[in-house]
C-alpha cells in the first residue's frame, strides 16, 4: 500500500524518526529467551529458526526502538531465573504478569490479554465441561465458587496436565488440587501428547495456545468448560526485564503502546491467533 512521490519521501523520513526514545540510548543487541515450542506464541521450524507472534513482536520493537537482536530457545522452567542471572535481557515467552513475579523481575506494557481454560478429548466422559462459554473473573466471588464447585465434581478422582512453573499450575494446585491429580510437564507440548495418548484427562492452558492445539486437532480435541482470568493467573502477558532495566523498559513500553494504539499488535494477534487478544486503548 505504498504511495508514489513527494509524500512517500516524506512520510519515509517519519517514520525513520519514529524510535526518538531509543535514539538516546544505545542497547546494542539485545538478547531474547523463549521457550520455540508454544505455539502460535513462539515454535521452531524444521530449519531452526523461532517464529510465532512474540518473535514478530521483537523485530517490530527492534525497528521502533532501534535495537538489534538475538532470540534463543530455553527451557521454561529456567527462564526466569536465567534471566535474573544476566543470561539474556528479556524473556518473551507468554509470561503472565503476576504479583509474585514482579518481586523478582519488572514488567513491561502488556501486549496480550487472555483467559485460561481446559481442553479434553471428544471421546472422553469429559468432553464436555461444566461452563463452556463463560469466562469467571476472580474479583467475581460468588461466580468463582459456582465454577469452582462444579469443577471439583467433575474432576474429582481425574487428572489434568499442566505445564510446571505455570500460573495454570498455580490455579490447579489452588482451586483442584485436593480433588484431582494435577500433572506437571516441562513442556506444553508434552501435556497435549498425553492428553491425546489418553494419559490424562484434561489439560490447563492459556486459550490461545489452546486454541492453536485445538484447530491442528478438531476431529479429537475440543475446547471446553469455564475460562478463567485475574487472580492468581494474572493480568494478561508482557515482557520481563532484569530488574534495573528502566531505561529499557521505558523504551520497550513507549513501542508497545505506540503499537497497540496504532493498531500493529491487534494485526499480529490476528495473524497468529485468528483473534484479537491485544490490549485495547
Amino acid at each position: 500500500m505504498m504511495r508514489k512521490g513527494l509524500f512517500a519521501a516524506t512520510l519515509a523520513l517519519g517514520l525513520l524518526a519514529l524510535p526518538t526514545l531509543s535514539q538516546a540510548k544505545d542497547f546494542g543487541t539485545l538478547k531474547f529467551a523463549t521457550e520455540g515450542s508454544y505455539p502460535p506464541f513462539n515454535q521452531t521450524t524444521p530449519g531452526g529458526k523461532i517464529v510465532g507472534y512474540e518473535p514478530d513482536i521483537v523485530a517490530e520493537l527492534a525497528k521502533r526502538v532501534g535495537f538489534k537482536y538475538e532470540i534463543s530457545a530455553q527451557k521454561w522452567s529456567g527462564m526466569i531465573p536465567g534471566l535474573i542471572d544476566g543470561k539474556y535481557d528479556a524473556v518473551i515467552d507468554a509470561v503472565t504478569v503476576t504479583p509474585k513475579r514482579a518481586e523478582a523481575i519488572d514488567f513491561t506494557q502488556q501486549y496480550t490479554v487472555s483467559i485460561s481454560s481446559f481442553v479434553t478429548s471428544k471421546n472422553s466422559p469429559l468432553a464436555t465441561l461444566p461452563g463452556t462459554g463463560t469466562v469467571v473473573t476472580a474479583d467475581d466471588a460468588a461466580g468463582m465458587q459456582k465454577a469452582i464447585d462444579e469443577l471439583k465434581t467433575t474432576f474429582k478422582g481425574k487428572t489434568i496436565a499442566v505445564q510446571v512453573a505455570t500460573i495454570q499450575a498455580d490455579f490447579l494446585q489452588k482451586y483442584l488440587g485436593d480433588v484431582a491429580t494435577i500433572r506437571t510437564y516441562q513442556a506444553g507440548p508434552e501435556t497435549f501428547a498425553d492428553l491425546m495418548n489418553g494419559r490424562v484427562d484434561a489439560v490447563m492452558a492459556s486459550r490461545t495456545n489452546l486454541n492453536a492445539f485445538v484447530k491442528k486437532h478438531a476431529s479429537a480435541i475440543s475446547s471446553t468448560g469455564y475460562g478463567f482470568s485475574g487472580g492468581v493467573l494474572g493480568a494478561g502477558s508482557a515482557i520481563g526485564l532484569r530488574k534495573g532495566s528502566a531505561e529499557l523498559k521505558a523504551a520497550l513500553d513507549e513501542a508497545l503502546s505506540a503499537m497497540i494504539k496504532d493498531g500493529t499488535l491487534s494485526k499480529l494477534s490476528v495473524k497468529w491467533f485468528g483473534e484479537d487478544v491485544a490490549p485495547k486503548v
